[in-house]
């Protein structure tokens, strides 16, 4: 698709910033001169540090594979021994019982602020692809959501349209993280990151909107949720992105609120940390399961059998390394005054099939049941359905508190070797297993490289992560040279090709000649071989990806 560019740059000292992009309707609304200023400004800025920590986090991971272990940082212990709590919850987010995530196409914003949620996650990051399109168009709908004239007529002719603004989830966006960038704006010839500009058009837009509307809407305020983050120092800098960004435009420190994604290993060490470093703008801390899996597979890929992860599907939270991760997030949330969020129930219901809705709903039950009596003061899901059920959950344990912040979580110290004993998790590796990850994979990416970014593949909701579970972990076993438990079959490039090639042959059976000419499958099978087969361990499948799409 052809491009349109325009380049900007009054002085010699100015920076030459170049918006290029396919045409989007309506971009002139978000991508005013005052706005784009605006986020040039952090990324002149920040860049520098968060080309530093990107550094950073290359060496950590040299460190790992040297010691084949990771422990809770000495540099710090006088933080995590320290009282100090974070700034009290404002009062739009004091309940969090029930949070459901997606994207922000113009659908999913409307059934997602009626569904019933206290908070809906708005997600730019791995729920979205980011086209050009998708970022612009998603900053344009949550303008309308907030203006109230947001509306959406499906092809089959269905209206959707939002409810009063009294019964409306409360709204925290989810940028890109740290290590995206965003090739459609450049600044001196260097493209901005995905997470400045999502951040930054947000804030810039919506802030001031947002405490306007505070007086009669108890549901508004910049809020945020940062996903991938590795380290404290990581937090210390979107710390220092907030206080830049308030001040800029005269909006009052403390306001914003950012919840943070515990969803890799590095940063399960460092909760209190992260929380210390934000404490002036921190919300909580979530239980980011998928990508904490995929995280632990990335950092411990060859560090030997003690790391292997079985079967995705046979990981529950209730897995001794996961249990102890949970215990520690909810402890270390409520010692220092903040939400602790739950995982995702990714299900999705079938209006088809009431058998498979029984089962995966009383799995959902028992999953948020759990997390309730744990201590966690809320949950996610992923989609409306699940809503009331994750609600009833939280309602018999919470009934009318706002939250459990009083409930220390359950007692005992929470050790390294506890949170990395993945071994303990039992199950095994099967070619089932495998097979499932290869059709979860070659299925999400070709959706993702058509611009779709949360997809239901087998009653499942998957968006990036359980992808890069599924790539990361074929990587992990043939690089340790798996035997499959079910088979006796070795783990091997040849095999997953092979599974890569009956799946397309499924594929093509299953949607007839002409659907499949129509989608990406060999684009998606090349790149999904790329990132689960190469020597060497791509750390984000979807950078690669990123120069496919528009």
């Amino acid at each position: 698709m052809a491009a349109d560019q325009e380049t900007v740059g009054a002085s010699p000292a100015a920076p030459v910033v170049t918006v290029a992009g396919p045409r989007v309707a309506r971009a002139e609304e978000v991508l005013t001169p005052e706005a784009v200023a605006f986020v040039v400004g952090l990324h002149r800025a920040f860049e520098d540090r968060r080309q530093e920590l990107l550094v950073r986090r290359k060496a950590r991971r040299a460190a790992i594979a040297e010691a084949g272990t990771l422990d809770f940082l000495p540099e710090t212990a006088d933080v995590r021994a320290g009282d100090w709590q974070v700034a009290e919850a404002p009062r739009a987010l004091r309940d969090r019982r029930v949070e459901i995530t997606g994207p922000t196409d113009r659908k999913m914003v409307i059934n997602a602020l009626n569904s019933g949620a206290k908070v809906w996650l708005a997600d730019f990051e791995d729920a979205t692809a980011p086209t050009w399109e998708n970022v612009v168009t998603g900053q344009i709908n949550l303008i309308d959501a907030f203006e109230g004239r947001i509306d959406f007529t499906s092809p089959q002719g269905k209206a959707y349209a939002l409810k009063p603004a009294a019964e409306l989830a409360t709204v925290v966006v989810r940028p890109r993280g740290w290590h995206l960038d965003e090739t459609h704006l450049l600044v001196d010839g260097t493209p901005v990151a995905g997470a400045f500009l999502d951040f930054g058009l947000y804030f810039f837009h919506n802030a001031a909107r947002l405490l306007a509307k505070g007086a009669e809407d108890p549901n508004s305020g910049p809020y945020f949720y940062l996903p991938k983050t590795e380290s404290h120092l990581e937090a210390r800098l979107w710390n220092d992105v907030f206080t830049h960004a308030q001040a800029a435009l005269g909006i009052p420190h403390g306001t914003i609120r950012a919840t943070v994604l515990i969803e890799t290993i590095t940063a399960a060490f460092e909760m209190e940390e992260i929380l210390y470093e934000l404490r002036e703008h921190a919300a909580g801390l979530n239980a980011g399961r998928w990508d904490y899996l995929f995280s632990i597979v990335k950092n411990f890929r060859d560090a030997g059998d003690h790391y292997i992860l079985p079967d995705r599907n046979s990981v529950t939270m209730a897995s001794p390394f996961m249990a102890a991760y949970t215990r520690l997030l909810v402890q270390t949330c409520h010692r220092r005054g903040a939400h602790a969020v739950g995982g995702m129930a990714a299900f999705i219901p079938s209006r088809k099939d009431p058998e498979v809705n029984a089962a995966a709903l009383e799995k959902v039950r028992a999953d948020k049941d759990r997390e309730a009596a744990g201590g966690f003061d809320g949950s996610w899901v992923a989609h409306p359905d699940l809503v009331p059920v994750a609600r009833a959950c939280f309602d018999a344990v919470l009934g009318d508190r706002p939250n459990q912040k009083d409930n220390p979580g359950s007692d005992g110290v929470v050790t390294a070797a506890q949170l990395l004993d993945i071994a303990g998790a039992g199950g095994s590796c099967t070619r089932a297993g495998l097979h499932n990850a290869v059709q979860v994979g070659v299925r999400y990416i070709e959706a993702w490289l058509r611009g779709l970014g949360a997809v239901g593949i087998f009653n499942m909701m998957e968006d990036a992560a359980t992808a890069e579970i599924s790539r990361s972990q074929i990587w992990q076993w043939i690089y340790n040279g798996v035997v499959l438990a079910d088979t006796g079959e070795k783990a091997t490039a040849e095999l997953v090709r092979r599974l890569v090639a009956e799946e397309l042959a499924a594929l093509r059976a299953e949607l007839g000649a002409d659907t499949y000419a129509g989608g990406r499958w060999s684009e998606a099978a090349r790149l999904f071989e790329q990132v689960a087969l190469a020597d060497e361990f791509v750390d984000f499948l979807t950078l690669p990806a990123l120069p496919l799409l528009g």
